[in-house]
C-alpha cells in the first residue's frame, strides 16, 4: 500500500480509537500512488499550485458563491482517504479535498471546506455551503433535495476483523452487529436487510449507526461490531491504516457515482462545478490527484450534472 501508518489521525475526533496504536480509516488501491506520505505522521495532499484561474469557468459562478471571496464546502472530515483531518487535527485532506482546492483555484476564489456531519450537509447547501462534498453515492430521494454534478464512483464493501473471527457470512446478516456510517447508502441497504430478516422469521440485525466512519472502523477493530459496511474505497484504506487488523470479505458491489451536492436549481452554480471538473479531468490533474491517494481505479471519464446512468 502506498500509505504508511497514520498515528494518532482524527485525535479530536476519535474517543475509542485510543485503544489502538494507530488509528485512521479508508481506502486505497493496490497500485502505488506515489504519495507524499512516506515514514511521517503526517499526510500531505497533491499540489495544486499548477492549477490557475480560468475566467470562463469563473464568470458562471453567481455573486451568492463569488461574493466572499471563498469556495466553501461541506464536508464530513471522517472520511479517508477522500475527505479527514490530518494528524494535527484540523488541517483538512484527502482526494476530495484536493479537488475542492483545485476547482477553487479554477474559480479564482479560496478554497473553504468545513468539516459537518454527514447528514447535515445536504440540508444546508445553498445556505451554509456553495456546495456540499462529501462521497454523495446519486439516489432518487437525494436528487429530490439537491442537484448532483458526478466525481468519483465507488462501491460497497464488508468489512470485518482479521481472520473473521465471529464467522460472518454476508449472504446471511441476520443477528449480527453491523456498522454503519448515519445516513449513508450503506445504511440504507442495511436497514432493508434488516426488515428481510424479521420477514423472514430471523434475528433481527443490531445496527450500529455511527455519525463518524471512523468510528465505524473503531468498533470492527474493537470488536464492538462483527462487521461493518462502507464505500470500497474507505474499506480498504482503513484496512491498510490499520496494520493488518481487518479485511474484506468478497468483492466490491454495487459500483455507483457519487457526487457534488449542489443546491436544488442552481444551474450556474452546477454548470460552473461540472465544466471546472471536465478541465480537471481532460488536463490530468484530476487523475494525478486520485493516483496520490491511491484511488485511481474510481476515477469517471466524464463529469455530468444530474447523470441517469447512476451505477456501473
Amino acid at each position: 500500500m502506498p500509505f504508511t501508518r497514520i498515528k494518532a489521525v482524527m485525535a479530536l475526533t476519535l474517543s475509542a480509537a485510543m485503544l489502538l496504536s494507530t488509528a485512521a480509516c479508508g481506502t486505497t488501491d493496490d497500485s502505488d500512488s506515489g504519495s507524499k506520505a512516506s515514514g511521517s505522521s503526517s499526510i500531505e495532499g497533491y499540489d495544486v499550485s499548477s492549477v490557475t484561474k480560468d475566467e470562463s469557468i469563473a464568470k458562471l459562478l453567481p455573486e451568492s458563491v463569488t461574493k466572499d471571496g471563498k469556495f466553501t464546502v461541506g464536508m464530513d472530515l471522517s472520511y479517508p482517504p477522500a475527505e479527514f483531518l490530518a494528524a494535527d487535527g484540523k488541517t483538512p485532506v484527502g482526494f476530495d479535498v484536493d479537488l475542492v482546492k483545485a476547482m477553487a483555484k479554477e474559480f479564482g476564489l479560496t478554497a473553504d471546506p468545513q468539516n459537518a456531519n454527514f447528514d447535515s450537509i445536504i440540508p444546508s447547501v445553498g445556505a451554509k455551503y456553495d456546495v456540499g462534498i462529501s462521497s454523495f453515492t446519486i439516489t432518487p430521494e437525494r436528487l429530490k433535495a439537491v442537484d448532483f454534478v458526478s466525481i468519483f464512483k465507488a462501491g460497497s464493501a464488508w468489512v470485518v476483523r482479521k481472520g473473521n473471527p465471529n464467522k460472518v457470512d454476508v449472504s446471511d446478516v441476520c443477528g449480527l452487529k453491523v456498522t454503519v456510517q448515519t445516513a449513508t447508502i450503506q445504511e440504507e441497504e442495511v436497514n432493508k436487510l434488516n426488515k428481510q430478516c424479521k420477514a423472514d422469521g430471523k434475528k433481527a440485525i443490531d445496527i450500529l449507526s455511527n455519525k463518524l466512519q471512523t468510528d465505524v472502523t473503531t468498533n470492527v477493530t474493537t470488536g464492538k461490531a462483527d462487521v461493518s459496511y462502507a464505500d470500497s474505497s474507505v474499506a480498504g484504506y482503513a484496512i491498510a491504516q490499520t496494520d493488518g487488523q481487518l479485511e474484506t470479505l468478497g468483492k466490491a458491489t454495487g459500483m455507483a457515482k457519487e457526487a457534488v451536492a449542489i443546491k436544488k436549481g442552481d444551474t450556474a452554480t452546477a454548470q460552473a462545478v461540472q465544466k471546472a471538473l471536465q478541465k480537471l479531468i481532460d488536463d490530468g490533474t484530476y487523475m494525478k490527484i486520485l493516483k496520490h491517494w491511491g484511488v485511481e481505479s474510481g476515477a469517471i471519464d466524464k463529469s455530468e450534472i444530474n447523470p441517469t446512468d447512476v451505477t456501473d
